[in-house]
């Protein structure tokens, strides 16, 4: 084979990257602002269909949503079922490996809610001297 055969068969193929380390493909496959975010949703709540991610998910854009979708599907981490129904159904869920990513997913999503919940409430504390001065 010369060597310009061997470039045309190796231009067909698509290129497989190379980690420099498994955290590092970890984090490409979930991160992002809303991947982990779609991932404990569906890890929660089970299937769901977009309209239900676009609402629990605000302010995500229907564009934004549809990406991630479509990114987590193509890495295998989510399935994809359309039912042939009139009007159409499309439901998402984990897959195996989406599944198997839950005793990560799990404590991420639980920090998480107690990170948003602490802020809240500092920013509460913060306001409450200045409405008994107002007072």
């Amino acid at each position: 084979m010369t060597l310009e055969a061997d470039r045309a068969n190796n231009e067909d193929k698509p290129r497989q990257k190379r980690y420099q380390n498994p955290t590092e493909a970890t984090l490409e496959k979930i991160g992002g602002k809303w991947k982990t975010a779609i991932l404990c949703l569906l890890a929660e709540q089970g299937e769901q269909r977009n309209g239900e991610m676009l609402r629990t998910l605000t302010p995500i854009t229907q564009k934004m949503l549809t990406q991630q979708l479509k990114e987590l599907e193509a890495d295998g981490l989510i399935l994809r079922t359309v039912f042939l129904e009139v009007p159409p159904k499309v439901v998402y869920e984990l897959t195996e490996s989406g599944r198997s990513l839950q005793t990560v997913l799990d404590p991420l999503c639980e920090w998480g809610k107690r990170f948003v919940n602490a802020i809240h409430q500092d920013s509460s504390t913060d306001r409450e001297p200045d409405q008994d001065k107002q007072q």
